[in-house]
């Protein structure tokens, strides 16, 4: 049995939620893996004093912000931080090179971002030799440093052709850059669609012949769903807020036109899709994919708010014909009337899109880990040799 360590933090939730999917898919394809979920935090602050001096984990402060739509500036932000883990680099080396040996991996799969340095090279100089894997949970790469980090011997999954193109370009070899058909999506929203949409909506308040939108803005919600139920109210709408409540009760006693339901948290987001016929929200890797492979076109934002990595995502859908992207508020009514007008066309789009990336990531890491071993194998019969028939100087001479 193998054993492979999935590393994530839960900063924005796509990452656990990849972590969980690959998780189980992994588990389910066979016995022959031992699968760890590694939370990143937990091993540099085992003792959590970060929570004990602040009240919260890390990544609450973000999460927070999410919540609130306090994105303008976080592309500073981040080189402020990717700062800060440079001059920890150090310090964080050598508490993962103690984890490691303590834990010894046969596997080590990253599904986070500005880490993979320190991951890498305290991995490669606890156990030599173990493969290290880069599986990129956004569309693209937001370099320098983010995903990507060049010179380092590692593997890449990536789940678009432009991450791809980044990996060759920061010069890694291209037997260890893999392309799968998109981002990993929970193994649920494979299944089957529901076989009676109409009576489903009825039973939520919803008329079975309105067209029908979902809005979504992650597993924190966003404040400006409420902006956007206002602009919309002659739009029937499914808003899912997360953990949201608050929101979720504002939502609720807000005046509309048409029919609306509103959803707290639920892990059960496929059955809520199926419900819609197009998707709002911003471009988050994870809830495109979801909603494309519901057969859903998007309307999303793409304005000084938008994150950072998520940037190349309004792109995509662009570049993909699945939907509409809008810069402001103000322009969503007119979004929403452009993605309906030719509604069909952008479905005709959203199907050509075949994405089973959470099933083609499986076969790639026993490919890495069997090649690896080979090539361990291969080292060790050839320092055996060595060892065995030493070269005789003195007749050389």
């Amino acid at each position: 049995m193998s054993t492979i360590d999935l590393v994530y933090f839960n900063a924005g939730g796509g990452h656990l939620a990849s972590a969980q999917a690959l998780s189980g898919v992994l588990q389910a394809q066979g016995s022959h893996w031992q699968v760890r979920l590694v939370n990143l935090f937990e091993v540099l602050d085992p003792q959590q004093r970060f929570r004990k001096l602040t009240g919260s984990a890390p990544e609450d402060w973000y999460n927070r912000r999410l919540a609130r739509g306090w994105t303008l500036g976080m592309a500073q932000e981040l080189k402020l931080l990717q700062g800060l883990i440079r001059l920890a680099h150090p310090k964080l080396t050598r508490q993962l090179q103690q984890h490691w040996l303590r834990t010894e991996p046969d596997i080590v799969v990253s599904l986070i971002p500005n880490f993979n340095r320190a991951l890498h090279e305290s991995l490669d100089s606890a156990l030599p030799g173990r493969p290290y894997v880069t599986v990129l949970t956004d569309l693209a790469d937001l370099p320098p440093h983010f995903w990507i980090e060049p010179g380092q011997a590692q593997h890449f999954i990536c789940g678009t052709p432009r991450a791809v193109e980044q990996a060759r370009a920061q010069g890694h070899a291209e037997d260890r850059i893999h392309a799968t058909s998109g981002m990993i999506i929970r193994p649920d929203f494979y299944r089957p669609k529901m076989a009676d949409r109409a009576s489903e909506r009825v039973r939520h308040g919803l008329d079975p012949q309105r067209e029908t939108g979902i809005v979504m803005f992650g597993g924190h919600g966003s404040k400006a769903m409420l902006g956007i139920a206002r602009r919309l109210a002659e739009q029937q709408l499914i808003l899912v807020c997360g953990h949201n409540r608050a929101l979720a009760r504002q939502l609720r006693a807000e005046q509309a036109a048409a029919p609306r339901l509103v959803v707290e948290f639920s892990r059960d987001i496929p059955y809520y899709m199926q419900l819609a016929d197009y998707f709002i929200g911003k471009p988050g890797p994870g809830s495109l994919s979801e909603a494309v492979q519901q057969g859903l076109p998007v309307i999303v934002v793409d304005n000084a708010w938008t994150m950072p990595q998520e940037r190349y995502n309004a792109d995509w859908v662009r570049e993909q014909g699945v939907g509409v992207v809008h810069n402001s508020l103000r322009t969503l009514a007119d979004a929403v009337q452009q993605l309906t007008a030719r509604l069909d066309d952008y479905r005709a789009n959203v199907s050509r899109i075949d994405n089973q990336a959470l099933f083609e990531i499986p076969p790639l890491l026993s490919q890495i880990l069997e090649r690896s071993r080979v090539v361990e194998g291969l080292l060790k019969a050839h320092c055996a040799s060595q060892r065995h028939h030493p070269v005789n100087l003195e007749h050389q001479s």
